[in-house]
């Protein structure tokens, strides 16, 4: 009950000052209904299909490939950053707040802004004629696996990898980018060559985008997409384990500074 109530004062923290900084919630919003609709635009012309296929087929991968990696990966990083930047770390180590809670608790907040990012998606996709093909349950998992290997990935770059504010935008805009486009968020992995294939198959968010598009747009059955789901249940946990000793070996260096 102690964890519980010290990840939820945590999570709350982050959420409220997000809160507070209304310009920012505010782009947090406007972006993943831009990239929603330049994809689907995108997609009703060069792949001749209608307004109601194409954003469907449009949705999934503006979520988990484009919102959530901003949000949950980028917006970790950031956390994790500022959070050393304004000493909130030394802090912590006076107080009685235990260091999974901490972990856990921005976890939870950034969670909870992938989770309202999806349901703005799919909100404004429902005007747009999207709808969920099956499996929402089997989804929704998707969705959480891939909030869970953002945040995991967010915590490794950010403690090992970034040391100020300014290197964050560098940082995932260097990882981001080229891992967004081989994932097939910008431009259908169905156009890929068979080269470039081979090499997706080692990014997570191309598994990511093939398993929700699969479940949630275009009704594939679940043997197809065991190599993405499989893909996802491996990684997602060397992820969050990973993320938690790299969280761990920062907290070790705060203490002899």
């Amino acid at each position: 009950m102690k964890y519980w109530r010290e990840t939820i004062a945590v999570a709350q923290r982050i959420l409220l000052e997000l809160g507070r900084r209304r310009r920012s919630l505010i782009f947090w919003g406007i972006f993943p209904i831009t990239i929603l609709l330049l994809n689907g635009v995108i997609l009703a012309d060069r792949a001749n299909l209608s307004t109601a296929e194409a954003f469907t087929n449009a949705a999934p991968v503006t979520l988990v490939g484009a919102a959530l990696f901003f949000s949950c990966l980028g917006g970790s990083v950031a956390t994790v950053v500022a959070e050393r930047e304004q000493h909130t770390l030394k802090r912590l180590f006076l107080s009685p707040l235990s260091g999974f809670s901490y972990f856990l608790g921005i976890f939870v907040a950034h969670a909870c802004i992938g989770l309202g990012q999806g349901i703005l998606v799919y909100c404004v996709g429902a005007f747009l004629g999207v709808r969920i093909e099956q499996h929402l349950l089997l989804g929704l998992l998707v969705i959480l696996m891939s909030i869970s290997a953002y945040v995991g990935l967010g915590f490794i770059l950010g403690t090992q990898l970034a040391r100020r504010t300014e290197d964050v935008n560098a940082l995932v805009a260097a990882f981001g980018v080229p891992l967004l486009i081989l994932g097939g968020t910008f431009l259908p992995a169905s156009l890929f060559p068979e080269s470039l294939l081979k090499i997706a198959a080692f990014n997570p968010i191309y598994h990511m985008n093939e398993a929700l598009l699969g479940l949630w747009a275009q009704g594939e059955p679940l043997s197809d997409l065991q190599s993405h789901l499989g893909f996802l249940v491996v990684f997602t946990p060397l992820m969050m384990v990973g993320g938690w000793l790299s969280y761990q070996g920062m907290l070790r260096r705060e203490r002899r500074l």
